[in-house]
């Protein structure tokens, strides 16, 4: 008898099918196929001269721009751009994109004022809402937050955000319902806190308290956030926050240096969840001025991205023209730096793929993203980039954990 064999493809198909479900994988094998969206904050008020000092031009000038990297991830398509105020002050994640990718949250943290000639940067307080299914995407709602809203979550869930507020020493709890955004708690932290990010479950948070060098553990039930004093020592300046997609570690870009380098190498901490306590169990060395930080919706993988000094004084002993990626291995609770990639001009914001396969960087100097493939455990430099319409700040790709 003749024996059938059935075609590899529809069970291909149907693999794929449950990876993008789960995942978000791609339906081709070149990584394309599917759209995922990655919102892009440009800064065009703050620059620096060759002495490092910063430089101030009048609002009006930035924006926000909507790309999907799903499609083609070698050739990132526009899908739109907003007139927005931004600021590059603060760690690159004042932005969010829900997992359904129906709405996305950006805060100013800082708007420039002009008295007597002279600009100076003061506190903003507000939250843009963004539909993010309409065509072109568009501005539909503007919150009321805390003073100068810095790092922000969504949970996974797409019911709830949180909002760093470093000039109110506070964070913002807020309920979304559908497409409304609604204010509905402040908790105080008693210090500046630069960012906020949920654990995948939406039970806890972790705050990074940037000028004490902790981290402080928040408890979410429901609606409800509260903080109870628990605060972790990370290392010096902690500025941004991930965590893994099973939950059980946390990593912090240790900044060293108030949010910039100084020539001195820095840490990313690493911060065992699952341990009672919660409590740091080691610090990784990657680099002087961490800032940019990651974890791959794989778990395997996380990256810091490396200042190098590349925004200071050109005849500073540590200046580069350029800033780096280094990769991180993560193998249950160990992490391990791994190989690093110099990318261009003051790297900021980085994000993966939702396969994990692609990581884009964002060079605020040379206005342009950076795209590096992700072979194994090891971070590869495509030769690719990506032009924008400013300089990008601020990257985040949707909630994947």
């Amino acid at each position: 008898m003749t024996l059938r064999i059935p075609s590899a493809r529809p069970l291909a198909l149907l693999a794929l099918a449950a990876c993008a479900a789960l995942y978000g994988c791609s339906s081709t094998p070149g990584g394309g196929g599917q759209r995922q969206l990655m919102l892009v904050a440009n800064d065009e008020k703050q620059s620096w001269n060759d002495a490092g000092a910063v430089q101030l031009a009048p609002h009006g000038r930035d924006s926000v721009q909507i790309l999907d990297i799903g499609s083609d991830p070698l050739a990132p398509r526009s899908v739109g751009t907003l007139a927005l105020d931004n600021t590059i002050a603060g760690p690159p994640t004042n932005l969010a994109i829900t997992a359904d990718e129906r709405l996305a949250l950006v805060a100013n943290s800082l708007n420039v004022v002009e008295e007597n000639g002279v600009r100076r940067q003061v506190p903003d307080n507000r939250l843009f809402v963004i539909d993010l299914a309409a065509t072109p995407p568009k501005l539909i709602d503007t919150v009321l937050v805390g003073k100068q809203p810095s790092g922000l979550s969504i949970n996974r869930a797409g019911t709830l955000a949180l909002v760093a507020n470093r000039a109110d020493n506070s964070i913002s709890v807020l309920r979304i319902a559908g497409q409304k955004v609604t204010l509905i708690d402040t908790v105080a932290m008693g210090e500046s806190v630069s960012h906020v990010r949920f654990t995948p479950d939406g039970r806890r948070a972790l705050a990074t308290k940037f000028p004490n060098h902790k981290v402080a553990l928040l408890e979410v039930d429901g609606e409800k956030v509260v903080y109870n004093k628990v605060d972790l020592a990370a290392g010096l300046w902690p500025y941004n926050v991930d965590v893994t997609p099973d939950g059980k570690l946390a990593l912090t870009a240790d900044n060293g240096n108030s949010g910039a380098s100084d020539g001195q190498i820095d840490t990313v901490s690493v911060i065992d969840l699952e341990a009672q306590p919660p409590r740091v169990i080691d610090k990784v060395v990657v680099g002087d001025g961490p800032e940019g930080l990651a974890v791959s919706p794989t778990g395997k993988l996380a990256v810091a991205v490396i200042l190098r000094g590349s925004n200071s004084a050109k005849n500073a002993y540590f200046y580069n023209r350029s800033g780096s990626v280094v990769a991180l291995r993560i193998d249950g609770k160990k992490v391990t730096r791994g190989n690093e990639v110099i990318v261009r001009g003051l790297p900021e914001g980085a994000v993966f793929s939702a396969d994990g396969r692609y990581l884009y960087v964002g060079n605020f100097i040379d206005q342009d993203i950076s795209i590096l493939r992700v072979d194994g455990d090891t971070l590869v430099d495509t030769g690719k980039s990506f032009s924008l319409g400013g300089h990008p700040a601020a990257m985040r790709g949707r909630v994947t954990h």
